[in-house]
């Protein structure tokens, strides 16, 4: 199985630049995008036709021109949700969750924190509620793996200028520490697991030509319950695809 997480930063200027080709041309068994900020009611007949060989799954916000998940999968997922299970995070199109059989997949978006308190809070109360759900599954015997935008750069190996960004969100202790307690709810961090001294990251500023600069920071990740690490072939960061101000990146496991 070959996933692909991509926080595309407006599905439709992707599309009319054709700059997802590149991604369709490593064939994915299940395409994930993040921050698509559009309803497929507002794609063409053509954009909707390019997406044909999968099933396709749109979670947009309800504000417009906002937020919004999108996941593509070429085998139609034995049970499928939306939900968190609170309206303030569903309402922000934030997650999509595809299961197959044991497996269970979450495309995320996990909300940003820098515009004020109340959104910080809004943030880590996400990645609450997201782990609660996940022990719960855990305890039902489901193996999962999360994936997606989530936001925080873990540790200061994940973006290129930690020391001036300690009090910035994306980097905060409070965010950091709720990435650790996935990692003690048995989760890994299958990138880090497999590369724990390579530099690569996955956002860069548009501002100050950050991305041909290579300033950035790794906020892309492949979450994955640590019974799965057995079964991964690769964790890849596609750095040279360009198209948002994130690229993709991808996961094979043999399973």
């Amino acid at each position: 199985m070959k996933i692909i997480s991509w926080n595309v930063n407006g599905l439709r200027a992707l599309l009319s630049k054709d700059l997802l080709k590149d991604v369709m041309e490593l064939q994915p068994d299940v395409l994930c995008l993040q921050e698509i900020k559009a309803r497929p009611d507002q794609l063409t007949k053509a954009q909707i036709d390019g997406f044909s060989e999968f099933k396709a799954f749109w979670n947009p916000a309800e504000r417009p021109g906002y937020s919004g998940v999108a996941t593509f999968a070429r085998k139609e997922p034995g049970n499928l949700s939306f939900s968190l299970g609170e309206d303030r995070f569903d309402v922000e199109g934030r997650i999509i969750r595809t299961d197959y059989d044991d497996l269970v997949l979450f495309n995320l978006y996990v909300p940003n924190g820098q515009r004020d308190q109340n959104r910080l809070d809004y943030k880590l109360d996400f990645y609450g509620r997201l782990l609660d759900t996940c022990n719960q599954l855990h305890q039902e015997g489901k193996q999962i793996i999360l994936f997606g935008d989530m936001n925080t750069a873990h540790q200061p190996i994940d973006l290129k200028n930690p020391k001036q960004n300690e009090k910035n969100s994306g980097f905060l202790p409070e965010e950091r520490a709720w990435i650790d307690k996935y990692l003690q709810h048995n989760f890994i961090d299958i990138y880090r697991e497999i590369y724990p001294d390579r530099v690569q990251y996955t956002w860069w500023t548009y501002r100050l030509n950050a991305r041909s600069r290579n300033i950035g920071w790794r906020l892309d990740y492949f979450l994955l319950s640590s019974g799965l690490a057995n079964q991964v072939v690769d964790a890849v960061i596609y750095e040279e695809m360009l198209g948002s101000d994130h690229c993709p990146i991808g996961l094979e496991l043999d399973l």
